[in-house]
């Protein structure tokens, strides 16, 4: 049995380009390339922004955190007392942190010597700065622990023998 006028307009077989059907076909599928677009490049691309933000935050803490310990060790060995030291290291960590936009809070500082005595002749003084780099855009990452990662540098400054 020959399919019937309505079963052809139902399945979109045998009807001409130029006719009503199609015509009403066509304004009932107008537009819709822009929205399945529009949602499939929000659907993809807000995921891709955000992984190239995040990355750069850790881009931008690992330089933090390198110049922070390389200058820090360089403003120990300068001072005339351990005391001193320890304050204008963590001054200057504090400075090169807030430069590159990370809080003093999200930092940790931790000095050694060797030997014992920072302020001998001689001796290794080791700054190592710790960091961790909160996720760009959750203002709630502080109560849930949520970093983008752990960062830390370490630098080593020789006391010099003519101070």
């Amino acid at each position: 049995m020959p399919p019937s006028s309505n079963d052809a307009r139902a399945l979109g077989a045998g009807v001409a380009p130029g006719s009503a059907d199609a015509a009403n076909r066509d304004a009932a599928e107008r537009g819709s390339a822009v929205v399945e677009f529009t949602f499939l490049t929000l659907l993809l691309m807000v995921p891709l922004v955000y992984f190239i933000i995040t990355m750069s935050q850790l881009q931008g803490g690992s330089f933090a955190v390198v110049g922070a310990a390389d200058q820090a060790a360089k403003v120990f060995v300068t001072q005339p007392d351990a005391a001193a030291g320890r304050a204008a290291a963590e001054q200057a960590v504090l400075l090169a942190l807030a430069d590159h936009g990370h809080a003093a809070a999200d930092a940790r500082i931790d000095t050694s010597c060797s030997p014992a005595d920072c302020m001998a002749a001689g001796s290794a003084v080791t700054v190592t700065v710790h960091l961790s780099v909160p996720l760009p855009f959750v203002p709630f990452s502080d109560a849930l622990n949520l970093n983008a990662g752990q960062l830390s540098a370490s630098a080593t400054q020789l006391v010099g023998r003519f101070r």
